[in-house]
């Protein structure tokens, strides 16, 4: 076999593997689109530069789409990015070379990711991004070698040194790339991972509509009722409605898992997200997540195996917030301190990762372990969301101009409330954007005209009784009230629909929902 053929053949093999892993991780439907966006995104950008030679973004790309997402999207992007800007710039026999060395740009961007915990500052990331370009600018010498007729150290040095100035340039391009908008493509992507990887489940066919529980409903006002006094009470007395909740904890308690964790529907693999909304829910619920068992494990048995697959901030504050429901620590969890995790990724304008989701979260995971509304990261937390109020009085998951959403306006009302803040102007104006984001079908989109939908509105119902309204009395133009609106989503199953027209994750719109209904806000004890 000549050296050439097996050159090739190790590339073809790195290129199955990574295509094998990524199959094998049966990815979101979600999270394919989003990552055959990024690759059409490297892509064009390779293209885009034709005209400069070795003047291309798709290394910084590939690398930070690894360094956020994880190894197999960021090997997918780089590799596939490559394939497909070919298709302008020429294929050839250098093409799977080009897909190995960028498909390993995004692993070597994903390592650095676990490495760092995804917090380093932009010049570390674009020098990062730098390396990462002439390592693969080296690989593909490799490639034109294997082609030579000579294969001594000798050869190589020499086409090395002939190749310097442009592996120079693409060097120094990539640098620039990415001081330009590592960062902000890191934090973009972040949301992403957050919010958009969730999976789909299609309902059983001609299911028929669920009744609305209207003699629930009316217990549930009518407890609230004899609770307010004259005033608005911020929860719900749980056993009375524990009632109409137990269809909502038979689908929980169906959908464990043997390893005593939750996929996104019933039948599906555990992840730590999933397993985590489930322990709020249940604990929201009245049920202590930790005596909730299947196969022997129970829910915090789950959360504890699954505490190695935590990434970044977001994995750690969701974590805090399972424990605390689960009546465990978050200061020694599986061999870890998420509570100094947390506190690590403050930053000195006293936000956390630069984004009212995170600092929000992080109010609640600190509240979650014992701190007052007077410890410093709280009290300054909430100062520097305040600042991030837009001017229609609602709040953005990044900063202040960013369009507003029901969701982070609803988190960010629970969390300054959680710190103590007292800015009635801050408080009234938010519940006022919830307010008037209400459909007519008396649930609330995550952004205002749009389709209603369960998530949304639970976190509209908890920012609303964070903030000292009472959500079931609250209708537009005589629609049914936020809870109803809930109730009105309650599938066959048990579970709650995400929306009229979708059904994904049951699991975690259910156990989300159920806090909801309850009428808890975050931190949610055992």
């Amino acid at each position: 076999m000549s050296w050439l053929l097996a050159s090739f053949m190790i590339v073809g093999l790195v290129l199955a593997a990574g295509w094998l892993s990524y199959e094998r991780r049966r990815p979101s439907a979600r999270m394919v689109a989003v990552v055959a966006t990024l690759a059409a995104v490297a892509a064009l950008g390779r293209d885009a530069f034709v005209a400069l030679p070795d003047v291309k973004p798709i290394t910084a790309i590939a690398f930070v789409v690894g360094y956020v997402l994880g190894p197999l999207p960021g090997f997918t992007v780089g590799a596939i990015g490559m394939l497909a800007s070919n298709i302008m710039l020429g294929q050839g026999p250098y093409t799977p070379w080009q897909m190995a060395a960028w498909g390993l740009v995004g692993l070597a961007g994903a390592a650095l990711g676990r490495l760092t915990r995804r917090r380093l500052p932009r010049v570390p990331l674009a020098l990062a991004c730098a390396v990462a370009a002439l390592v693969a600018k080296e690989i593909m010498n490799v490639y034109t070698w294997t082609i030579g007729a000579s294969h001594t150290p000798a050869a190589f040095l020499a086409i090395a040194g002939t190749a310097l100035p442009f592996d120079i340039t693409d060097t120094i391009a990539t640098l620039l790339f990415a001081l330009a908008f590592g960062p902000e493509l890191a934090r973009l992507l972040a949301r992403t991972r957050e919010r958009m990887t969730v999976e789909w489940e299609l309902l059983p066919p001609k299911a028929p509509p669920p009744k609305p529980a209207v003699p629930a409903i009316l217990a549930f006002v009518a407890v609230g009722s004899l609770v307010l006094s004259g005033t608005v009470a911020r929860a719900y007395s749980a056993n009375s409605h524990a009632a109409s909740l137990s269809p909502e904890l038979s689908y929980l308690s169906s959908a464990q898992s043997s390893d005593g964790g939750f996929g996104a529907a019933r039948g599906q693999g555990s992840s730590e997200l999933y397993t985590a909304w489930a322990a709020m829910g249940l604990a929201a619920a009245g049920h202590n997540p930790a005596n909730v068992r299947h196969g022997g494990r129970s829910v915090l048995d789950a959360l504890r195996a699954e505490a190695s697959t935590l990434r970044g901030l977001g994995d750690a504050e969701r974590t805090i917030l399972a424990a605390h429901a689960c009546g465990a620590s978050a200061y020694s969890f599986a061999g870890r301190n998420l509570v100094t995790e947390v506190l690590r990724a403050r930053g000195t304008d006293n936000s956390f990762d630069h984004q009212v989701n995170f600092t929000a979260f992080a109010v609640f995971a600190l509240r979650a372990v014992g701190h007052s509304p007077g410890f410093a990261a709280i009290r300054e937390a909430a100062g520097w969301i305040e600042r991030q109020q837009n001017s229609d009085g609602g709040f953005s998951f990044g900063v202040h101009g960013s369009p507003s959403d029901v969701d982070d306006t609803g988190t960010a009302l629970q969390a300054l409330v959680d710190a103590g803040a007292r800015n009635a102007h801050v408080l009234g104006a938010a519940a006022d954007y919830l307010i008037r984001s209400q459909n007519l079908d008396g649930g609330f989109p995550q952004q205002y005209g749009g389709e209603s939908n369960a998530q949304s509105t639970a976190w509209a119902v908890q920012g609303l009784i964070a903030s000292g309204r009472n959500p079931s009395a609250l209708r537009r133009r005589s629609s049914r009230s936020p809870i109803g609106y809930l109730e009105s989503l309650l599938a066959p199953g048990g579970s709650i629909r995400y929306s009229r027209t979708g059904s994904q994750t049951p699991v975690w719109v259910t156990a989300q929902a159920l806090i909801a209904l309850a009428g808890k806000t975050f931190p949610v004890g055992p």
